[in-house]
């Protein structure tokens, strides 16, 4: 990021800023099936904008029997599987030989871990939140592609107190709008200068307001909307955090995590 002016309001992604990214549980689950990792996320990504997972996170389809089957078979597409036997081949610098058979996924197991474990805050960057919040000098909000729950189900409860670091939060399933969708940015400034508003202070515009993400494409449709972006890292948030210093001038580390830096 180019410049270092003083934010007025941070925006932040969930799943892998603020909790234990879903991708890990993806990587772990292709490691330990000896899966090619890589090939989940390829999948999700490249059925987009209308596979069931992208369906779910707009709030367009219930999590039910039917969404995990859809979603298992968005994984079994042979088509794509032959992309990115394809691809892999090309990053090797080989030539592709015969595809290997599909791999089977339990998309219905895979999809509960995956947000099992990203119930866990980030130790680096939840300590940061909880100091950002006490300070009470920026506005802070959620900006995330989430799923809705079935009624009553305990994931629907916020015990870890991460929903309750942000001044409000943004849910794609809930706004029927999912990044990068340009819109969704949109709702997010939107909600950032009537906070700035109703809390007596100037008008705020896009480029005062900083978006923290760790998906590059998500990153690019902020930056398109005029906000400053952070690109959070797997495995090294607290690189981020470190850049939550700098643009804040705030200590947010805690002293034992400087000391292992």
């Amino acid at each position: 990021m180019a410049t270092t002016k003083r934010p007025v309001g941070l925006l932040f992604d969930i799943g892998g800023v603020c909790v234990v990214s879903p991708f890990q549980a993806i990587l772990d689950y292709e490691i330990a099936n000896n899966i090619p990792p890589g090939w989940v996320n390829f999948s999700i990504s490249r059925t987009s904008p209308n596979g069931s997972w992208h369906k779910l996170e707009r709030g367009q389809i219930p999590m039910d029997a039917e969404f995990f089957a859809g979603f298992n078979a968005d994984l079994q597409n042979a088509e794509l599987w032959n992309q990115f036997h394809q691809q892999l081949a090309k990053k090797k610098g080989q030539t592709p030989g015969p595809v290997p058979p599909l791999p089977k996924v339990d998309a219905e197991w895979l999809f509960w871990e995956m947000m099992r474990i990203s119930r866990t805050p980030d130790p680096h960057m939840f300590p940061a939140l909880q100091k950002l919040k006490a300070s009470g000098q920026y506005l802070m909000g959620a900006l995330s592609n989430t799923v809705k729950f079935p009624d009553g189900h305990d994931f629907n409860k916020d015990v870890s107190g991460v929903r309750s670091q942000f001044d409000f939060f943004i849910s794609s399933a809930h706004t029927g709008l999912r990044k990068p969708d340009p819109k969704i940015y949109q709702v997010a400034i939107q909600e950032m200068q009537a906070l700035a508003k109703q809390r007596g202070l100037p008008e705020i515009h896009a480029s005062d307001i900083v978006f923290f993400d760790d998906i590059g494409e998500n990153l690019k449709g902020a930056k398109k909307a005029g906000m400053r972006t952070v690109k959070v890292t797997l495995g090294r948030i607290e690189d981020a955090v470190k850049e939550l210093e700098k643009l804040t001038g705030l200590p947010l580390l805690e002293a034992d995590q400087k000391a292992r830096l």
